[in-house]
């Protein structure tokens, strides 16, 4: 299945998911960081790590989504989604990204971009 388990990911996000539907997160989490990181040099320890953050990430971008405020009175709660697109877009990501030593998930989005120097602006 994954590297982590569902009481693993509960362990660092609180969520109401029970566990078999945390599982089918795991499943993803673990495809992305298998076919993102797997032939990196990363080790074991760090994938599995990643893993379950990842797993918090897909969860909180879904269906736990994570409250930054709530008040009680007109009953207002604002969501923590505005920090950015993609693993930036939540805590759980950003972690994602701290963890990966290799650089390739802070890549993630961005568009690659190749340069060329003219050497000279004459048309000989």
């Amino acid at each position: 299945m994954g590297r982590v388990t569902a009481t693993e990911v509960k362990g660092i996000i609180t969520t109401t998911l029970e566990d078999t539907a945390v599982d089918v997160y795991i499943v993803s989490a673990n495809v992305y960081v298998t076919a993102r990181l797997g032939s990196s040099s990363l080790i074991d320890a760090v994938l599995k790590e990643i893993e379950r953050w990842m797993t918090a990430h897909m969860i909180a971008s879904t269906k736990t989504r994570q409250e930054i405020e709530a008040k009680a009175g007109s009953a207002e709660i604002k969501y923590s989604d505005t920090y950015a697109m993609g693993l930036n877009s939540t805590n759980f990501g950003q972690m994602c990204i701290s963890l990966d030593t290799t650089g390739l998930l802070a890549q993630e989005g961005k568009k690659k971009i190749s340069m060329q120097v003219l050497t000279s602006l004459d048309d000989d």
